[in-house]
Formats: C-alpha cells, structure tokens, sequence
C-alpha cells in the first residue's frame, strides 16, 4: 500500500502500488545516491521485469515510500535492500521536488550515503551494477538509457549543487 499524495505533499489517501501506478495517482518516493570509500557513484541497470522503467540504467537506489513509512524510513530500507546490505549509516537528505512526466507523478526526496560495506545488489532488482567515477559516468549519460526520473534527480542535484551540466 502507498500514501496517495497531493500537489503540496499531504496524504489524501491509500492505494496498491499497481493500482496507483495504472492510474497515475501521485504517491512518494525516496532516491538515494550511493557513493563508495573512493568517491564512484554506484550505477545500476534495472531488471526487465520492474513495473517502471524496466531495463533502463539509474544513478539511484530507492523506491516508493510505503503507506505510513517516512521518506527517511524508505531511503534506509530501499538502499540497504537494494545494494544487499546491513547497517549502512542513514542516508543524508538533500532536497525534495515533484516529478511530473508521461502520466507519472511523485514527490520525490533525494539523499546520499557512503557505503563502505561490500555490496550485493538483489537480482530481483539490479541486471548489473558497478561503481563508476564522476568522469565515467558522465561520458555513460550519452550513451545508455538512464530512468527518466532518476536523470532528472541528477540533474536537479548537479544544479542543487552548483555544478552546470558536464561539469
């Protein structure tokens, strides 16, 4: 079950997950960016049989925020589910937008963590993973498929930062 949300972020209801994705109910989701002792960002390409974005390479961990779960409760659980890990510190939050494109729509808070710890990401979730430098992942942003949503959280996180586009 989700928390349905409004425009300001206020739950107005509950839903199942495929039933407010099918009718494009606005609900939360919490995205995690994963940094290792060196400094690389954990990169991923998603399964084939995700609901969402299937196949499609993402920057991110995380998910949706379940029904009475707080987005800092779904960063934790989300990134130590997905990286196959336990006791990874709890991720900082960084700045909250909604997304809004192709009939989907979602508040989506974004954070960081450093995981130290050797990862194992669920094969339910992750096709392949690996920890790319700033450079490699910037020269990747032109030639893979990336979510829609979670390019947009990198870039809004690069301009959160400062930093244009390339840099």
């Amino acid at each position: 079950m989700l928390d349905i949300v409004d425009e300001d972020d206020v739950v107005v209801g509950q839903e199942r997950r495929g039933e407010a994705y099918a009718r494009g109910l606005r609900h939360r989701c919490a995205f995690v960016l994963v940094k290792d002792g060196e400094g690389r960002t954990f990169v991923h390409r998603r399964t084939a049989v995700k609901l969402v974005f299937p196949s499609l390479y993402d920057m991110f961990v995380g998910g949706v925020v379940g029904a009475g779960e707080t987005y800092d409760e779904a960063a934790l659980r989300e990134a130590e589910e997905e990286l196959g890990v336990s006791g990874l510190p709890r991720p900082r939050p960084l700045f909250k937008f909604l997304y809004e494109r192709d009939g989907h729509s979602w508040w989506s808070q974004v954070y960081e963590v450093r995981c130290e710890l050797p990862v194992s990401p669920q094969v339910e979730e992750v096709a392949w993973h690996a920890f790319l430098t700033d450079g490699e992942l910037e020269r990747r942003l032109a030639e893979w498929q990336w979510v829609p949503d979670g390019l947009d959280a990198f870039h809004r996180l690069r301009e959160w930062r400062g930093r244009p586009p390339g840099a």
